[in-house]
Parts: structure tokens; C-alpha cells; sequence
């Protein structure tokens, strides 16, 4: 199957790269405008009881919706004749169009909404329009109606939904602009160093290019029939060019090598892509699946993230399949062009030159430094597994006490306006009286039965007060006012108790407000998790027995990966939960995680996992399958094992390091959401390259010995006649000639005595 793609990619590589260069054309410009078609919020479940109570507010009671709040201070008193004219003033002047309706202290008389000191007063806006970008554009007219009162001594700051939206979605683009200014730049030097050729370094780019244009075009298109996160493109910008690197780097490094054996840059690329070409495959769609498990999550935002991931990869690995090799097949030995002095292959082939001219005998090509340390780590691997297991349990150890918040504007940073403003709101009103609980009554039978109810609701332990706010015929709206932080313990514990008050007969009620959306975010992530993991684990499962014909690798992979994860998980708690290192990342810690960053974790990090897992598990059963059967089995694993670790390890290594700075720069973000996926990526991702794939993988194969490669008969023979294996070039065209090539059986004159052996067991093998 790739070697027909390697055949069609060579005979057709100039249509391919046309066809490809339109494509990207036209995604660029469909694509183009995608930020301003993406939405921020989506992180409750639209069907929960919190955001149903929400909606009956407005479409029931047809209460005019809290938009926006407005914050006014002054040092003199609020209510002063001065203020008060300035203020009523302003908001009198505001045009109706823009907004249709505001609750203030002076046509409210709501003693709450003025400050405890009396200085302070907020006011809640409707803003005109049925669209995120409607209310924006409403959003700036009433920021510039109300500047004047700036040059009367009174400041204005805005919270609420709208202001907070804007400027969180204003951060993430200028975030945007800075990871990607820093990480092209950073990522190309690193990249000449890792290829030694200023060609080859440009082709994972090209690829990272065509999978990030293509991927924000389909974003724009499901913006026409969903909402899609802002966030969203965050993540296509770190996968896309994180996995392109990835994918370009084990291609690419293929093809050097088979250019290596053979001058026939045909046979070199179809080579490349039935070894490498396969596994890019696999890998792609063990990513794609853990990331399309967001989708099963009703909350728009996680669901944004599973669209975002699963295009974003996909398209990396339809680029890396079809126009690399076309690329490949036009360059052929020129991919090394413009060599850069000291770095990539060609030095250190300079190097080994060396070696082997000053040695008496020559330096074999399964003596490098991964084999050396994978025979070292199987000689020994209990001392090797345990301790790194110790490790890693031990910094999983602070999940164990993780708390779950909501999305806040404590993402912001501490001296942003947003974060600020509500800041104060929290400090300086008495009570929860900004963010009470929201109680709708729907078709109660009478006042009296309405009033009893309000009265039962104010008796609530926790409350400090509960009064009717709206009245619509039937239907009525009572706020209760409560003690502590929103998001608190104390404050979940008094909804559940405010919940279970007995409601006026024959009436429903809904509860909401800050503290019902968080309860029922962690009740819809808890509903959905199961079913995620579930999914995650038959899909992984399924795909390594489809690429190494073993049920005991799949599981040990997965068992690998959550420990990667576990670690990641550990590590992040410490950090934004507990606040260590908050100086050094500059953030103000939060006292909680957002109950949806471990599942945008669990999902790309375990893809990314597998992703490295499946790198080095093709080298292993490639070499695995050369080796003749009547070799004893452990050392054959072994072997296996070793000669695998060399021939992937500074491939992964490489490519961990290099996503590692891709993702590791969405570190310097100013919203600590993105600020903790960067270095909770890029922690699971050095932990997962380096310790597990290069230490503990080997211990736990060796240790396993011929199980790695068991599977129950019916399965083995299944797998034999299915599963998608190819059998070497030079077997499969013997006495052929590749098309526009000299016959392979003239190829031997060029060939290794290593590769032509290792031809020889594989066709005895086949």
C-alpha cells in the first residue's frame, strides 16, 4: 500500500506539488479570517441544569441579559450629587441601540450594588446583538460614551462575560503572534543543526505550513455551523507545526538514509514511505483518535479543541505522505543542498570516518550510544524500572489532592484591566451579591407559595439572604445571596443544599449562577470521562495490534503513557494549583485547575505519547522481523530492542526536543490556561522522549522477553493475512526495474553487505 504511494509520489511528483501549492492558495484565503469568526466561553454543557436556568432568565422571565458590568469609583462618595449626575447622565446618553436596557443603584435602588466604603458602584448592561462580534462592537461604543467621566474623577473598569471575553480573546491572538514569531525562528536553528542542510531543515516547515493553513480553513468552515473556541487555534498552531517536525523528521531522516544504500531516488522514496511513510500513518491516527475523544464532551470548548486537533493532524500527515515525498522525489541527493558545516549527518559520518580509519577494525553500525544504552538498561532493567517508576509515582503524588475550578478572570494576569476590575467587584461588595445564586421558579401556584419558598431558601445553611429579584406572571426569579468564594467547597456544598429545598408545588425550578455552572461542568467531565478513556483505550489498542501484531505491546503502551501522564498531571498541580515556581513562570496562582485543562491534557498528551511510542516500536519490529528465527529468542528481543532504540532514539529525541520548544513557547502566554497546557505538554513530553521511551520501554521489554510479540492464534493469523505489512522493495521488484531506474538486482554493487543480508533474512522470513 506505501509502496504504491511511494510509486505514485515519484511519478507524479510535479502534479502533486501544483495541486498542493493550489490547495494551500486557496485554504489561505478561505482561512484567513478565522479569528474573528471564533467564539470565546462554551465551558458549560448546554444541557445542564445551571445553563438551562441561564436561558429561562432571559427567554421566560425576559429579563434583559447581564452582559457586561461596569465598575465606577470615585474617592469621593459615589452617591455625591456629582457623581450621581455624571453617572445617570452617561448611562442616559448611552443610544438604545447599543444598550436596550441597564440595572443601576439609581433606577433599582438596590442598596447592593453600591460598594461597603461607598466609593464604588457597578452596573449591569444589555448589550445590543445576538453575536460575540455584535455585542463587541456594542461593547466599544459604550466604552467610548463613557471615557468622559474619566476627566471628572471617576474611573470605570468592566468585567462580566462581554469585557472579559474580548480581552481574554485579545491576549490569546497577541499570545499567538509571540509563540509564533519566537518558535519559526528557533525551530529553523534548531533544525539546521539536527539536518546539517539549510534544504532539509526547510521541509518540516513546509510541512508544519500546509497542516496549520489547511486546518484554520476548516475551522472557518465549522464556524458556519458550530461555535468553535478561540483557543482552538492555539492548538492547531502547536500541533501543526509540533507534529510536522515529528513527521518531517522520521520521513526525511528515512530518505537520507535509503539514499544512503541506493542511487535510485525511486526506489529510495518508496522505501521510505513502506517503513517510515507507514509508521507516520499509524502514528497520525493514534493522535487524531485521542484527540477527536474531546468531541464526546458536550462543552463547545473541548469539543473546539478535538476539531482543531484531529484537522491540524491529519493534514500533517496527508502533507507528510504526499507532498514531502514529492518534494523528496524532486530533490533526491539534493536534500542535503546547502550544507551547513558541523552540524547533521554529514559531520558525524565525517567523525565515525575517522574513527573507523584510526581503528584496527571498523566501528560497527549497532555500536552507537542508544544501543549501548539499551543493552546496559537490559542487562540490568530492574534496577532501571523501579527507581524511574519511584520517580514517577512520586511526582504524580500532589493530583492526589487537585481542586477543580471554574474559568474565571484569574486567568488574567493580576494588573490586566479585566482581572483587575473584577477583582474589586469580589473585594468590595458585601456577600456573593455580584455572583448569588440564580433560582427560577417556573409556573408557581401563588405569591404566598412563592414567598415561603424564598423564606425556606434563606434558612439554608451558608446563605445570607434570599429575595424575589423578577416576577412574570407565574414565573419568578430569586437570588440568594451566600458566604465564601464562588467556586469554593463551602459555596458547592450550599448549592446541593439549596437544590434540595422542597419547591412550591407543581413548580419547577432551576438553579444557577458561577457556583451551579462549575458543579455542573465537574458532573458533565465526570458523566463523559469514562466514555473518553474507554474509547482512548480500544482505539490505541486496536491500532498497535493493526501495526505489530502483539495484544501485550498495546497494553504496555498504554500503561507507559499513563504513567507519562500521571507525572505531567502531578507536576502541573504542584505548580498552578499549589503556586510553586509562580515567580519564575510569572502567573498568580489560582488555588484550583480549570476542570477542563487535565482533559485537553489527557487527550493531546496521550496522542503525543503514543505518537513516540510507535516511532520506536516500528524500529523494533523491523528489526525484529530480520532476525532468523532460529535465534535464541530473548537475545533476538533483545537485538531487537537495542538495534531499534539506535535507530529511532536520536530521531525521537530530536523531534521530542524540537515540539518541546514549539509548545514549550505557548509557556510565555499572559492567560494561565495556555500557560499551563505549554509547560504541562512539555513536561510530559521530556518525561515521556527521555525517561520512558529510552529507559523504561527497554527494561519492560526485556523483562517481558518473547511476550512483547504474543498474540492468541486466531488474532496471529488474522494479523498475518491483514494487517498492512510491506515486504521489503528489493523482494517485492526482484529482477525488476523501478520505473525510470536500472534494474534492482544492479543495485547490489552499491548495497551494504549488512543490507543485502538483511534483504536475505527478511525475503526467508516473508
Amino acid at each position: 500500500m506505501f509502496d504504491r504511494l511511494g510509486r505514485a509520489m515519484y511519478h507524479r511528483r510535479r502534479l502533486v506539488i501544483i495541486i498542493g501549492i493550489v490547495l494551500l492558495a486557496l485554504a489561505a484565503l478561505w482561512g484567513s479570517d478565522v479569528t474573528k469568526r471564533l467564539s470565546s466561553g462554551g465551558y458549560y454543557d448546554p444541557h445542564s441544569e445551571s445553563v438551562q436556568a441561564a436561558n429561562a432568565i432571559t427567554d421566560v422571565l425576559h429579563l434583559p441579559s447581564s452582559d457586561a458590568t461596569v465598575l465606577f469609583t470615585s474617592r469621593e462618595p459615589i452617591t455625591s450629587p456629582a457623581n450621581a449626575a455624571a453617572i445617570v447622565g452617561a448611562l442616559h446618553d448611552l443610544p438604545k441601540s447599543v444598550v436596550p436596557s441597564y440595572l443601576s443603584y439609581w433606577n433599582t435602588g438596590q442598596r447592593r450594588l453600591i460598594s461597603t466604603d461607598g466609593r464604588s458602584t457597578y452596573v449591569t448592561l444589555e448589550l445590543a446583538g445576538t453575536t460575540d462580534a455584535q455585542k463587541a462592537s456594542a461593547l466599544q461604543v459604550v466604552k467610548q460614551r463613557l471615557a468622559e467621566l474619566q476627566t471628572r474623577g471617576i474611573s470605570v473598569g468592566y468585567a462580566g462575560a462581554q469585557p472579559l471575553n474580548k480581552e481574554i480573546s485579545g491576549q490569546v491572538s497577541r499570545d499567538l503572534k509571540r509563540a509564533e514569531a519566537l518558535s519559526l525562528p528557533t525551530t529553523l536553528i534548531l533544525l539546521l543543526i539536527i539536518f546539517g542542510s539549510v534544504v532539509s531543515a526547510a521541509l518540516p516547515v513546509i510541512v508544519g505550513i500546509c497542516g496549520i493553513v489547511g486546518a484554520f480553513a476548516i475551522l472557518r468552515f465549522l464556524t458556519i455551523v458550530t461555535h468553535v473556541s478561540i483557543f482552538a487555534q492555539n492548538l492547531v498552531t502547536m500541533l501543526g507545526l509540533g507534529l510536522a517536525i515529528d513527521y518531517a523528521l522520521f520521513v526525511v531522516s528515512r530518505f537520507r538514509e535509503e539514499m544512503s544504500r541506493t542511487a535510485d531516488v525511486e526506489t529510495a522514496l518508496r522505501r521510505t514511505l513502506a517503513t517510515a511513510g507507514r509508521t507516520v500513518a499509524f502514528s497520525g491516527v493514534t493522535v487524531a483518535v485521542s484527540t477527536a475523544s474531546l468531541v464526546l464532551f458536550p462543552e463547545d470548548f473541548l469539543r473546539s479543541m478535538g476539531y482543531g486537533g484531529v484537522a491540524v493532524v491529519l493534514l500533517d500527515v496527508l502533507a507528510a505522505l504526499t507532498i514531502l515525498p514529492a518534494i523528496l522525489a524532486v530533490l533526491g541527493r539534493r536534500v542535503d543542498a546547502l550544507h551547513v558545516p558541523w552540524f547533521g549527518p554529514h559531520h558525524r559520518a565525517r567523525r565515525l570516518a575517522a574513527r573507523q580509519s584510526a581503528s584496527a577494525t571498523p566501528v560497527p553500525s549497532s555500536g552507537g550510544f542508544w544501543y549501548r544504552l539499551a543493552r546496559s538498561v537490559m542487562r540490568r532493567p530492574l534496577i532501571y524500572a523501579i527507581p524511574i517508576v519511584v520517580v514517577l509515582a512520586v511526582m504524580a503524588l500532589p493530583f492526589r489532592n487537585v481542586t477543580f475550578g471554574g474559568y474565571t478572570a484569574k486567568v488574567l494576569p493580576a494588573n490586566a484591566p479585566g482581572r483587575v476590575t473584577s477583582d474589586a467587584l469580589a473585594r468590595d461588595f458585601p456577600g456573593n451579591e455580584t455572583t448569588p445564586m440564580d433560582v427560577v421558579v417556573e409556573n408557581f401556584p401563588d405569591q404566598q407559595s412563592l414567598l415561603a419558598y424564598a423564606d425556606r431558601l434563606a434558612q439554608v445553611p451558608g446563605t445570607t439572604g434570599a429575595h424575589v429579584a423578577a416576577v412574570r406572571g407565574h414565573n419568578a426569579l430569586i437570588e440568594v445571596d451566600y458566604h465564601g468564594d464562588p467556586i469554593s467547597s463551602a459555596a458547592r456544598h450550599t448549592l446541593a443544599e439549596v437544590r434540595a429545598v422542597q419547591p412550591p408545588a407543581g413548580s419547577r425550578v432551576l438553579v444557577g449562577g458561577l457556583t451551579a455552572f462549575l458543579v455542573d461542568q465537574l458532573h458533565s467531565i465526570g458523566h463523559v470521562l469514562p466514555w473518553m478513556l474507554t474509547v482512548i483505550a480500544v482505539a490505541m489498542a486496536f491500532l498497535l495490534f493493526l501495526a505489530f501484531g502483539s495484544v501485550v505491546l498495546p497494553l504496555k503502551a498504554i500503561v507507559m503513557n499513563t504513567i507519562s501522564i500521571a507525572a505531567s498531571f502531578g507536576a502541573i498541580t504542584w505548580i498552578f494549583q499549589d503556586g510553586h515556581l509562580a515567580r519564575l513562570l510569572d502567573f498568580s496562582p489560582l488555588g484550583y485547575l480549570d476542570a477542563t485543562d487535565p482533559i485537553l491534557l489527557l487527550a493531546v498528551v496521550f496522542g503525543l505519547s503514543m505518537d513516540y511510542e510507535v516511532f520506536l516500536l516500528s524500529r523494533i519490529r523491523e528489526e525484529w522481523d530480520v532476525t532468523a528465527d532460529n535465534v535464541n529468542p530473548g537475545e533476538r528481543n533483545a537485538a531487537a530492542v537495542a538495534v531499534g532504540l539506535q535507530r529511532s532514539g536520536r530521531i525521537i529525541t530530536s523531534a521530542a526536543l524540537l515540539l518541546i520548544v514549539v509548545i514549550g513557547l505557548f509557556a510565555t502566554s499572559r492567560i494561565t490556561t495556555l500557560k499551563l497546557l505549554g509547560v504541562g505538554m512539555a513536561l510530559a513530553i521530556a518525561v515521556d522522549a527521555t525517561v520512558v521511551r529510552a529507559l523504561l520501554v527497554p527494561a519492560v521489554m526485556r523483562l517481558l522477553g518473547r511476550v512483547n510479540w504474543w498474540a492468541p492464534a486466531p488474532l496471529e493469523r488474522w494479523w498475518q493475512r491483514h494487517a498492512f505489512r510491506e515486504a521489503p522493495i528489493a523482494v517485492l521488484a526482484a529482477g525488476e526495474p523501478p520505473m525510470g531506474g536500472e534494474p534492482l538486482a544492479a543495485l547490489s554493487d552499491r548495497t551494504s553487505g549488512e543490507e543485502q543480508s538483511r534483504i536475505a533474512e527478511n525475503h526467508q522470513l516473508r
